[in-house]
């Protein structure tokens, strides 16, 4: 994990350096702040339209987790824009707009999906899912349990 957020920091540097060298200083700055503001206005729309879709969802009575995660990823998103330099305004634009935002939230979702499963392996052993029907009996029995047919599928 260091290494990776010393590499971020090498690479926003990088960018600001060659930003600053083709535009000048007051020019990087101007761009920066213009990133900042543009960025703020659209995760606030994009976030908008997230809480809506939700609430709707919610109202329906659906399951969320598309717009759970689609909140998150529009926040992640617009923090990132308010950390200054270029790549971190890359990296929150691609967060926040639409289509770049279903492809990472089909990511985040697959990886939270494999990290539960490996989660509840762990914690209880191999995850087992039961499917069964109920058999009637064909003749009345009396203090007698209920038969219940079924098959043991292992994931």
């Amino acid at each position: 994990m260091a290494v990776a957020f010393l590499l971020y920091v090498f690479a926003e540097i990088a960018a600001i350096w060659a930003v600053g060298s083709a535009v000048g200083v007051l020019g990087t700055l101007g761009l920066l702040l213009a990133g900042a503001f543009i960025g703020s206005w659209l995760a606030r729309r994009e976030g908008a339209k997230a809480m809506r879709a939700f609430v709707e969802s919610a109202r329906m009575g659906r399951p969320s987790e598309k717009e759970l995660t689609d909140g998150m990823l529009v926040g992640l998103g617009g923090v990132l824009i308010l950390v200054p330099g270029f790549v971190s305004d890359v990296l929150g634009l691609l967060l926040i707009l639409p289509p770049s935002r279903a492809v990472a939230r089909r990511l985040w979702l697959r990886r939270a999906e494999k990290r539960a499963v490996r989660f509840a392996n762990q914690r209880r052993g191999p995850v087992m899912v039961v499917d069964s029907e109920v058999v009637p009996s064909d003749e009345p029995r009396r203090n007698q349990p209920t038969v219940i047919e079924g098959r043991i599928v292992e994931n």
